[in-house]
């Protein structure tokens, strides 16, 4: 065993895979986290006998045998029991077209049930559904995931493309617009708006390809027990091997001599020491408050300055006395009335239900869960600061409304509420510091996908990121991340990395 020490910051996905890894090969690990609990943005918490989840909506990999299995049972969760197949990927709900529409396995059905409503659009229906049939049988969910950039080479870039060959016309020409500008190409307005609330409008088209991939090859599921479970799973993992961790431990710099990362500064005056550091905390925050921008180059702050996050969101949920065993998982509702929010108009919300398990209400009840996605930031942090009478009269104003909403599609709901839970893009900044409060760090574009995000910075030694901001947003991104940055420590140690205990 190495006596080599590491600290790592935050105990998300990211950090307590990272710390998981690290003590398979054999480091000394302790994990600061700035919250009460393990999981970041994968956040679970329980009220008045209901489980109320706002984190992880699906899982990739969950067909036995795939690379994401593999990873999983190396964090000590596997998921052959813990997964609900999904059958129902979501349905799309116009009011004010009268239409509704599933997005189940069966892909053909899929196909005809658009063409129905869109037949001036048959031909973009037909492309898209073809891409899917490609990629199915293909390990999708773990694409380019094997090594991080420093370490794959020339030589790995190729045989992520040879393993690629089948279907790399997929990934190019118009499956490589974003969602967004096929639209430019659609005839039927429904149509084009179906497919932006399918994930989101700036991915490339053939992210809705694979999505849809994954749905028919059954590699998608729900978590059964929620996120907490799979969350507290790795931490158990990781605590069983030795690993240490702190919480309510905020780090307010990294500590660096002679251009290597030795240890972290706690608030409160606690210095701690180490012979490397991974940070699987906020990207900004890592690069320009705990490094105080000493190593960024021009690059990085470029992609800081410029690139987009993802939007962060409100998140309604409500425990009620009724079960909803007809509907599915997951419903977009275009509106015919836009709800105002901060000053602007909302002409949609996502509604979840938790009702493929028993899990996360007494018996005779549900969980319902209503998102809204919210670009202003500063407003709810800044009303928050400044007036919270305000800020929490804003929050009641708009669960009413919500409500109200909900009531049309299931009339006698607001009698049946029993607990109200509501969470701004504050409340998301002030348990992760995830700048801007956005829950899965930059916006998935086509330069997203084809930038290569090093997890290491110039200029400074025994130091690597880990999490969304190196990764993109996801469950299996995030572990992978922690994976990477323990690939990348041994790597600089002349260690044989070293993939299980």
């Amino acid at each position: 065993m190495s006596d080599k020490s590491l600290i790592i910051i935050g105990a998300g996905l990211a950090g307590l895979s990272a710390g998981c890894y690290a003590r398979m090969n054999g480091y000394r690990t302790r994990i600061v986290e700035h919250n009460k609990v393990p999981g970041g943005v994968a956040a679970a918490w329980r009220k008045d006998g209901y489980l109320f989840d706002g984190g992880i909506h699906f899982m990739m990999g969950a067909r036995p045998g795939s690379a994401e299995s593999k990873l999983f049972e190396d964090l000590g969760v596997p998921l052959q029991d813990k997964v609900v197949p999904m059958k129902v990927y979501g349905r799309y709900l116009d009011e004010n077209k009268g239409r509704r529409i599933d997005l189940t396995q069966d892909l053909d059905k899929f196909g005809l049930d658009l063409k129905a409503y869109s037949g001036e659009d048959t031909e973009v229906i037909e492309g898209l559904i073809a891409a899917a049939r490609k990629l199915q049988g293909m390990d999708l969910g773990s694409m380019g995931m094997t090594h991080p950039p420093e370490l794959a080479g020339i030589t790995g870039r190729l045989k992520d493309m040879w393993s690629m060959r089948r279907v790399l016309k997929v990934f190019t020409g118009k499956f490589g617009k974003s969602v967004e500008e096929l639209g430019k190409d659609i005839k039927d307005p429904w149509l084009r708006e179906l497919l932006k609330n399918l994930f989101l409008p700036c991915v490339p088209v053939w992210f809705l390809a694979m999505i849809l991939a994954l749905l028919a090859d059954g590699q998608l599921g729900y978590l059964e027990c929620g996120c907490q479970d799979f969350v507290q799973g790795i931490a158990r993992k990781y605590q069983e091997m030795g690993g240490e961790v702190a919480y309510e431990a905020t780090v307010e710099e990294i500590l660096v001599e002679d251009g290597r990362a030795v240890g972290v500064a706690l608030a409160g005056g606690e210095t701690l020491r180490a012979d490397a550091v991974i940070s699987a905390a906020d990207g900004h925050g890592t690069i320009f408050k705990l490094l105080g921008g000493r190593f960024a180059d021009k690059k990085t702050r470029q992609r800081y300055a410029n690139w987009k996050l993802t939007p962060s969101g409100l998140i309604f949920t409500f425990g009620v006395a009724r079960e909803f065993p007809e509907e599915v998982p997951l419903t977009t509702i275009n509106l015919m009335h836009p709800l105002t929010m901060a000053g602007r108009k909302v002409g949609g919300m996502l509604v979840r239900i938790f009702n493929y398990s028993s899990n996360f209400a007494p018996p005779g009840k549900s969980v319902i869960q209503v998102e809204l996605e919210e670009p202003d930031f500063d407003y709810w942090h800044e009303l928050q600061a400044s007036n919270h009478g305000q800020y929490n009269e804003e929050k009641e104003r708009l669960t009413a409304d919500i409500l109200s909403r909900l009531e049309k599609h299931y009339p006698g709901l607001s009698a049946k509420v029993e607990v109200v839970d509501v969470a701004t893009p504050h409340t998301i900044w002030r348990y992760t510091l995830n700048r801007k409060g956005a829950a899965m760090a930059w916006l998935p574009t086509a330069e997203f996908f084809k930038t290569p995000l090093p997890r290491t910075l110039p200029g400074l030694k025994n130091f690597c990121m880990a999490g969304q901001w190196v990764m993109g947003g996801g469950v299996v991104p995030a572990l992978y991340s922690g994976r990477h940055a323990v690939q990348i420590l041994c790597h600089q140690a002349g260690k044989v990395f070293k993939p299980q205990e």
